[in-house]
């Protein structure tokens, strides 16, 4: 859609725990690090070199999740009628098949019927209104999807 989207109330707490859990992570490892003076052998080198190697990682991810909470504090919701992050859409693919999805930002192994936003059916709705057509990509080619109906976000 072009802008920071906004996030459910769901999604901001599962990405502040998530937040949360990587600084604890974090001071750990961090915590494991003993410096370049250290007497050790080369197994120790290396394992210094892989926590070190986590930081980065971890530091990445927090930067990132850190990052995308400020902007889902700052994005607008999508307007009245219009798919975004939150919603809840009827769609009729192009088999005929009918089914209702939910947009989220986090995938959940609890719900079959989410979509992610950034998953190729959740990019094709976002924007988009009740009798919109929106054409996206599966394992087996392109297809299309028709909005049936739209509950809020």
């Amino acid at each position: 859609m072009g802008g920071p989207e906004p996030i459910s109330a769901e999604g901001r707490r599962a990405l502040e725990q998530q937040l949360s859990d990587l600084h604890t992570e974090r001071r750990d490892v961090a915590a494991t690090l003993v410096g370049d003076d250290a007497p050790g052998d080369h197994a120790d080198q290396a394992d210094e070199l892989q926590r070190a190697d986590d930081l980065r990682r971890l530091d990445a991810r927090i930067e990132d999740i850190t990052l995308r909470l400020h902007q889902a504090a700052v994005a607008r919701p999508a307007p009245a009628g219009v798919v975004g992050v939150g919603s809840t859409v009827t769609v009729r693919f192009a088999d005929g098949a009918v089914q209702s999805v939910a947009i989220g930002e986090i995938a959940s192994a609890d719900d079959e019927n989410l979509v992610t936003e950034d998953s190729p059916l959740g990019r094709a709705l976002l924007g988009h209104r009740v009798g919109d057509t929106v054409s996206f990509e599966t394992p087996q080619g392109g297809t299309d999807a028709t909005v049936v109906s739209l509950d809020g976000a």
